[in-house]
C-alpha cells in the first residue's frame, strides 16, 4: 500500500476502515452475548429446538466435508493460473522477478480467505439464528417488543459478520498488495462466491424437499397445521429454514458484498493508471466503512422505533431503521466525495445505489406482499383450482421481472448520464460505485432476511410445543413480517448480483486490455461466433434452474412417500406414536449433498470451455447472455414463488373458506410449485452469475494470449466437455430416496400418482 504514496489523511482513512471492520465484529459479539442472556423456555420447547439444532449442524458439517476436496483442487488451479498468465504491470513493478510467485500465493490465499469468510458468515450466522429462535419463542410469552428485539438482534449478528468480514478481507488484501491488489482480490471474490453457491444450492434443495413433502401430505392430504408435531417432515422443514434462508442467504449477500468491493478496486486501479489519482481506490473503501457505521446505528435502533413511532409494527420499525441508515450514508458519502475527491459525481453514484435498492424493495413488495393486487389476484384464482392458481402466479412472476430489470437499467443509466463525457471506464467505475451503495447496508439487509427464518422457527417451536394462544399470536405476527422481509431481501440480492456482474464485466475488458491493448470497447454481436457465445450464455441459467428444480422434485417425491408411510403406522397420525423425524432429515440431507459437486463443476468449466474454444470476444458475449437471462429468470422465480406463498397465507387467514377449503388446497399446490423456484433455483442464480463472471475474469488474460487454439488445448477442451456432460448426467440421474420402499403397501393408483 505504501508504494501508492498515500497522504497521511489517506493512510489514516485506510486504517480506520480496518478499525470499523473490527468494530462491526465486536458489535456482533456484543449482540451474541445479549441474545444468549435470554431464557430458552420450557422443556417441551427445548426438546423441539434441540432436534432442529442437531439436524442443522449435522447437515452443515456433512456439506463442508463434501465440498472441501473441490475447494482444495481450485486452490491449486488458482495458484497455477498466475503462472500461465502475465501478472499486471503493477505487480511486476512491486515484486520484480518474483511477481508470479507472490501473486500466485496471494491469489490462492485470498481464495481460501474468501471461502472461509463466506463459510463463517453462513455457519456462524445460522447457529446464532438457531440460538435466537428458541429465545424468541420464550420471549413471546412475555411481550411482543421483547420477542422482536431478540429476533432482529439474532439476525443482526449475521449482518454484522457480513459487514465486518467483507470489509476486513478486502481492505487487508489492499493493504498487503497495494496497487497489485486486484490480482489477489479475484481469488477473494471467487472464494466467497463459490462457497455461497454451494450453500445456496445445498440449503435450497434441503429446505424445499422438506417443505414440499410436509405441505402436500400434511396440509393437503391430512389437513394438518403448518408445523404439526405429528408430521414426520416438520423438523426437517424447520432445519431447512436455517440451512437455506439463514446460511444460504447470508453467504449470498456476503459474496455480493465482496464482489462489489473487488470490482470497484479493479476499476479504480484502471482510473488511477489514467489519472495518477489514488482516490479512485480509497473512496469505495471509505464509503463501505460509512455504511457499516450507519448499519450499526440503524439496526440498533429497531427496538426503539417499535416502542415509540411504530407502536408494535415490526415491519415499520425495520423500514424506519433502514431509512435512518440510508440518510446517514448519503449525507456522509456526499461530504466525503466533496471534501476528499472534490467531485460530487461519486456521491451521486453511491446515493443512486442506496435509492435504487429501496426502489427494488418496493417493486418486490408490490408483487409479493399480501395486501397488493397481484397477490390478491392469485388468491382469487384459487377458487377455480390449482391450474388457474399456477397460471396467475406465472403471469405475476413474469411481469415482475420486467419492472426489476428496468429499475436496474435505470440505475446503470444514472452512471451513463453522469460519466459519459469522460469515457466508458468512468461509466463502469460509476456502476461499481452504484454496487457499493446498493450493498452499503448489507448489515440491515441480512438482519431483515435472517429475521424471517428466526421468527418462522420460533412459530414452529410454539406450535410443536403447544404454547399458549397469546404467545402463538405474537409469533404468528412476527412470522408474517418475516415472510415479507425474506421476499424483499431476495429481490435486493438479485439486483445486487446484476450490478456486481456488470461491474465485473467492465473489469473483464480492463484485464484483457492489459494483455492485448488492441482489444476494443465493443463486442461485435454480428459475428456468428460471438453470437454463439451469447446464446450459450443465455442458456446456462435455464439449464441450471432446470437441474435444481428436478433435484427438489426428486427429493420431494421421496419425502412425500416417507411421510405417507409413517402416517400408515398405527398411532402416528393420532399423536400416540412419535414420528421418525430423523428419517426425513436424512432424505433432505442426501438430496442436497448429491447435487453440490456436479453444480460446482458446471459453473467453473463452462466459461473455461467457451473462452478457449470461442475466444475472448465470444466469452464477453457469453457473459452478457448469462447476466440478462440470469436476472430475468431469478426475479421471475423469486417473485412468483413469493406471490404464491402469500396468496396461500391470505387463504389461511380466512379468505374464500380458509384452511381446509378447496381454495386452500389449490393455494398449497401453487405454493408448492413456487417453493423450489423462490428458495432454490431463483436465489442460486445470484452466485451463479458472479461465479461465471469471476471465472471468466480470471481466465481472460490467458484466453487473449492464444489467438489460435493449439492441439494440446483442443485435447484439454474435449476432456472438459466430457466432464461437463458427466456432471449434467450426474445431476439428472434418478434417485427415489427410498420412495419405492416407502410406497410399499399403498394402492396402485397412489403409487402411480407419487411416481408422477
Amino acid at each position: 500500500m505504501y508504494e501508492l504514496h498515500l497522504t497521511t489523511l489517506e493512510l489514516a482513512g485506510v486504517w480506520s476502515v480496518i478499525g470499523v471492520a473490527i468494530l462491526s465484529l465486536l458489535y456482533a459479539l456484543w449482540l451474541r452475548s445479549d441474545v444468549l442472556s435470554n431464557e430458552k423456555g420450557t422443556d417441551a420447547m427445548q426438546k423441539v429446538w434441540l432436534a432442529i439444532k442437531e439436524g442443522a449442524e449435522a447437515y452443515l458439517g456433512r456439506q463442508l466435508r463434501t465440498i472441501l476436496p473441490f475447494i482444495g483442487v481450485l486452490v491449486f488451479v488458482l495458484f497455477a493460473s498466475v503462472w500461465i498468465a502475465q501478472p499486471t504491470p503493477e505487480a511486476k513493478e512491486m515484486f520484480g522477478d518474483k511477481a508470479h510467485l507472490y501473486i500466485a500465493i496471494g491469489r490462492a490465499a485470498a481464495f481460501i480467505l474468501g471461502a472461509s469468510f463466506s463459510l463463517m458468515v453462513g455457519q456462524l450466522g445460522m447457529r446464532m439464528a438457531i440460538e435466537g429462535n428458541i429465545r424468541v419463542a420464550a420471549a413471546s410469552m412475555r411481550d411482543f417488543g421483547d420477542a422482536l428485539r431478540i429476533a432482529y438482534r439474532s439476525g443482526t449478528i449475521t449482518g454484522m459478520l457480513t459487514d465486518g468480514l467483507g470489509l476486513l478481507g478486502g481492505t487487508t488484501i489492499f493493504i498487503i498488495f497495494g496497487k497489485a491488489a486486484p490480482d489477489a482480490l479475484l481469488g477473494f471474490g471467487f472464494g466467497g462466491t463459490l462457497l455461497a453457491l454451494f450453500m445456496r444450492v445445498g440449503g435450497g434443495i434441503y429446505t424445499k424437499a422438506a417443505d414440499v413433502g410436509a405441505d402436500l401430505v400434511g396440509k393437503v392430504e391430512q389437513g394438518l397445521e403448518e408445523d404439526d408435531p405429528r408430521n414426520p417432515a416438520s423438523i426437517a422443514d424447520q432445519v431447512g429454514d436455517n440451512v437455506g434462508d439463514c446460511a444460504g442467504m447470508a453467504a449470498d449477500i456476503f459474496e455480493s458484498y465482496e464482489v462489489t468491493i473487488v470490482s470497484a478496486l479493479i476499476l479504480g486501479l484502471a482510473l488511477m493508471r489514467l489519472t495518477g489519482d489514488v482516490h479512485w481506490i480509497i473512496f469505495p473503501l471509505m464509503v463501505r466503512a460509512i455504511g457499516v457505521i450507519s448499519s450499526m446505528i440503524g439496526t440498533f435502533s429497531v427496538p426503539v422505533w417499535e416502542r415509540t413511532v411504530a407502536k408494535g409494527d415490526a415491519w415499520h420499525s425495520m423500514e424506519i431503521a433502514y431509512e435512518v441508515s440510508s440518510v446517514i450514508t448519503i449525507v456522509s458519502s456526499t461530504l466525503l466525495s466533496w471534501f476528499y475527491m472534490h467531485d460530487l459525481r461519486p456521491a451521486i453514484m453511491v446515493s443512486a445505489g442506496v435509492i435504487f435498492n429501496v426502489i427494488v424493495n418496493r417493486l418486490t413488495a408490490m408483487f409479493t406482499a399480501k395486501e397488493t393486487s397481484a397477490v390478491q389476484e392469485i388468491a382469487k384464482s384459487t377458487r377455480f383450482g390449482p391450474a388457474t392458481t399456477i397460471l396467475t402466479g406465472l403471469a405475476v412472476g413474469y411481469e415482475s421481472s420486467v419492472w426489476a430489470i428496468l429499475a436496474i437499467a435505470a440505475a446503470i443509466l444514472v452512471s451513463v448520464i453522469t460519466y459519459q463525457s469522460l469515457g466508458v471506464q468512468y461509466v463502469l467505475y460509476g456502476v461499481a460505485l452504484i454496487g457499493i451503495g446498493w450493498l452499503t447496508h448489507a448489515g440491515n439487509l441480512v438482519s431483515m432476511d435472517s429475521f424471517g427464518p428466526i421468527s418462522d422457527n420460533a412459530n414452529g417451536i410454539g406450535e410443536m410445543a403447544k404454547m399458549d394462544e397469546k404467545a402463538r399470536h405474537i409469533m404468528t405476527d412476527l412470522d408474517a413480517v418475516g415472510n415479507t422481509t425474506k421476499a424483499i431481501t431476495k429481490g435486493v440480492a438479485i439486483g445486487s448480483a446484476v450490478i456486481a456482474a456488470v461491474s465485473l464485466f467492465g473489469s473483464f475488458f480492463t484485464d484483457i486490455k492489459l494483455v492485448d491493448p488492441t482489444f476494443g470497447d465493443v463486442i461485435n454481436i454480428a459475428s456468428p461466433i460471438v453470437f454463439i457465445g451469447l446464446l450459450i450464455g443465455g442458456a446456462v441459467p435455464v439449464l441450471f434452474g432446470s437441474l435444481l428444480v428436478k433435484a427438489v422434485a426428486r427429493a420431494a417425491g421421496g419425502m412425500v412417500a416417507e411421510v405417507r408411510r409413517q402416517f400408515r403406522i398405527p398411532g402416528v397420525l393420532e399423536g400416540k406414536v412419535k414420528a421418525d423425524y430423523a428419517r426425513t432429515v436424512e432424505i433432505s440431507t442426501r438430496a442436497a449433498q448429491r447435487e453440490l459437486i456436479p453444480v460446482g463443476i458446471l459453473v467453473v468449466l463452462i466459461p473455461i470451455v467457451v473462452g478457449f474454444l470461442l475466444k475472448a470476444e465470444a466469452l464477453g458475449s457469453f457473459l452478457v447472455g448469462v447476466i440478462l437471462s440470469g436476472q430475468l429468470l431469478a426475479v421471475f422465480m423469486a417473485n412468483a414463488g413469493g406471490a404464491w406463498d402469500n396468496a396461500k397465507k391470505l387463504i389461511e387467514d380466512g379468505l374464500f373458506g380458509g384452511k381446509g377449503s378447496e381454495a386452500h388446497k389449490a393455494s398449497v399446490v401453487g405454493d408448492t410449485v413456487g417453493d423450489p423456484l423462490k428458495d432454490t433455483s431463483g436465489p442460486a442464480l445470484n452466485p451463479l452469475i458472479k461465479v461465471i463472471n469471476l471465472v471468466s475474469l480470471i481466465i481472460a488474460p490467458i484466453v487473449v494470449r492464444y489467438k489460435t487454439t493449439p492441439p494440446l488445448m483442443w485435447v484439454i477442451m474435449i476432456i472438459l466437455l466430457a466432464v461437463i456432460a458427466w456432471a449434467i448426467s450426474m445431476s439428472k440421474r434418478p434417485a427415489d430416496y427410498g420412495a419405492d420402499e416407502a410406497l410399499e403397501g399403498e394402492p396402485l393408483a397412489s403409487k402411480a400418482g407419487a411416481s408422477k
